[in-house]
């Protein structure tokens, strides 16, 4: 097995994490989880087979194999690695990544999660969950091939990435394309292509899209409201809810579903 699907719709369940230790009473381990996901960090050379598929393992390497495979661990001597035992529920879009992966600059990141959530595993197991998870959408984006399945073209993804931040403030889309890395019309072109939209009717769709939420989740005035959306004119505001939402501001912070 070289590759692997991972869900990562929501927090994964762990079931047991800490610092394993192998190679001292035999060279080798051969063994199933069948109900678990395997995810270890190493810190040692090895070989490790995955359903018939060998890997080398190396220092600063992680592994993700999914329930019910049969792993063959040879090493070298005294191996100590992280370790996280854990229930996956097959939900959300699905990323094909490598079973063993450099983790490359990502390690120092990777190792500090790993321990935080070893440590608070016996009193905060909730913080646990949160730094496996972290750890795993990490994991999902070490390949620039993991990364791509998962989303749009990289100027897209930066481009919609900047949007989400400057909603509150003016965005044109020469600034965005310069921030993105493309040209104007290339971004345009781009755009359209991986999301089906235009840049502008994206950023209006956002910003009326927080601002619905805002007035229907929040005591913000309706003037905080269009301002903290990037339409700080109130006729403009006005005019962009009726025409989006179908009501007026007022209207919909009245709703309730």
């Amino acid at each position: 097995m070289r590759e692997t699907q991972l869900h990562l719709g929501e927090p994964p369940a762990v079931v047991n994490a800490g610092v394993g230790v192998h190679g001292v009473a035999s060279p080798t381990d051969v063994f199933r989880l069948p109900e678990l996901w395997q995810l270890h960090l190493y810190q040692y050379d090895a070989e490790l087979t995955v359903d018939g598929t060998a890997h080398l393992v190396r220092p600063g390497r992680v592994s993700l194999v999914p329930p019910g495979a049969t792993v063959r661990y040879r090493y070298q001597g005294r191996s100590e690695h992280l370790y996280a035992h854990l229930r996956i529920a097959p939900r959300g879009l699905a990323r094909t990544l490598p079973v063993v992966q450099d983790t490359g600059a990502e390690l120092p990141a990777l190792s500090q999660l790993m321990r935080h959530a070893i440590a608070a595993a016996p009193g905060t197991p909730e913080r646990t969950r949160a730094e496996i998870w972290t750890a795993l959408w990490r994991i999902a984006d070490l390949t620039p091939r993991a990364a791509a399945e998962a989303g749009p073209h990289p100027a897209v993804g930066t481009a919609i990435a900047h949007i989400e931040a400057h909603l509150a403030a003016p965005l044109t889309i020469p600034r965005i394309a310069r921030a993105a890395g493309v040209s104007h019309n290339h971004l345009t072109r781009l755009f359209r292509a991986e999301t089906g939209t235009t840049v502008v009717a994206y950023i209006r769709r956002r910003r009326l899209e927080r601002a619905h939420h805002l007035l229907r989740a929040s005591t913000l005035s309706i003037p905080a409201v269009a301002a903290s959306v990037g339409i700080p004119d109130l006729q403009a505001f006005n005019k962009a809810c009726r025409r989006e939402l179908g009501a007026s501001p007022r209207a919909l912070r009245g709703t309730t579903s």
